[in-house]
């Protein structure tokens, strides 16, 4: 049975994706620091991801990961020159450095066996200048590091892609005030905000099945919706 672990996977877009992985087959190693929300039944690792220097031993004991879903993320919504310098260090942290820790840790091993996959979860803020000024800067810092991790891991039958998910029906988006919100539905093609199971179900495609021959692109899971 192929092995996925999936990060943030304790509410939203991560819970519903450990779910589809479980539908594909998978066994779902879902990794959070907290479950207080979350229902399932697989194998759940508590772990603080802003803890970097942990990553390699949090790796090393968990077994062979066929799929890697990097999709922990931090969000603040605050002004530009009122970011406190913790929650900018979180923010790295999670959506970026350890992102960068977990594939670095699983390198090896996916190289070795020449087969593996990985998708980190980006967003549509890192197309533009965005409002929450760190976040926008991790998440396109993320994909670029999906591309360089692509050219380095891809000639050793390792894929690594991406999905930069636009507004989704998370707790994430709910904090957001609602003047954002009301930009958000002027935007989107549909006039409506994304479900974590239709992000779930672009992961699970680029997870397990889509073509080897696609690696190192972002797939757009966002409706049109650019934020300004």
């Amino acid at each position: 049975m192929p092995v996925a672990l999936v990060t943030g996977a304790g509410r939203g877009i991560g819970l519903e994706t450990a779910r589809a992985f479980v539908g594909a087959g998978f066994e779902v190693l879902a990794l959070d620091k907290d479950f207080s929300h979350c229902d399932l039944s697989t194998r759940r690792i508590e772990y603080d991801l802003t803890n970097l220097s942990g990553i390699p031993a949090l790796v090393a004991r968990l077994g062979e990961i066929d799929t890697l879903v990097n999709n922990a993320g931090v969000l603040y919504c605050e002004p530009y020159d009122a970011i406190p310098d913790g929650h900018r260090r979180e923010i790295m942290a999670v959506n970026l450095e350890a992102p960068a820790a977990l594939m670095l840790a699983l390198a090896p091993r996916m190289m070795k066996r020449r087969s593996g996959r990985i998708v980190n979860v980006g967003s549509v803020a890192a197309f533009t200048g965005h409002p929450d000024l760190w976040y926008g800067a991790s998440k396109a810092a993320l994909l670029n590091i999906t591309k360089s991790y692509a050219g380095w891991l891809g000639r050793h039958g390792v894929l690594v892609n991406a999905v930069a998910p636009g507004p989704t029906q998370t707790a994430m988006y709910e904090r957001l005030p609602e003047s954002r919100k009301e930009g958000v539905m002027r935007a989107v093609y549909s006039g409506r905000v994304c479900t974590p199971r239709e992000v779930a179900q672009a992961i699970l495609w680029l997870g397990s099945a889509s073509p080897e021959y696609l690696n190192g692109t972002t797939l757009d899971v966002n409706n049109g919706s650019y934020p300004r």
